[in-house]
């Protein structure tokens, strides 16, 4: 069974930063791309930013420049730096990876960390 681990969320003043951690275990062949998405209340899920197993990174427009996503595929874990926040940074943040199982590579999702930005 593989699950995805989220950590590092919190209470935040705007401008100031926060590094989320997403860990991976379980039983699985490989990690291939992965990601953070976000859901602010009202609104739908909708990706923040993506790498691949070589790190090569895209992101939204909304968070181009003050945030940055990295992975360690050592540690399987990846990581979303994220600076000058602001208040409609505010969301549900969840890890996602595409990994490969004995039964095939299927979309993982994790449990959800809180990202609150506010004086």
């Amino acid at each position: 069974q593989v699950q995805l681990v989220e950590s590092g969320g919190g209470l935040v003043q705007p401008g100031g930063s926060l590094r989320l951690s997403c860990a991976a275990s379980g039983s699985f062949f490989s990690i291939n791309a992965m990601g953070w998405y976000r859901q602010a209340p009202g609104k739908q899920r909708e990706l923040v930013a993506t790498v691949t197993t070589d790190g090569s990174a895209n992101y939204a427009d909304s968070v181009k420049g003050r945030f940055t996503i990295s992975r360690d595929n050592a540690k399987n874990t990846v990581y979303l730096q994220m600076n000058s926040l602001k208040p409609e940074d505010t969301a549900v943040y969840y890890c996602y990876a595409y990994i490969t199982v004995v039964t095939g590579t299927r979309g993982y999702w994790g449990q959800g960390t809180q990202v609150t930005v506010s004086s």
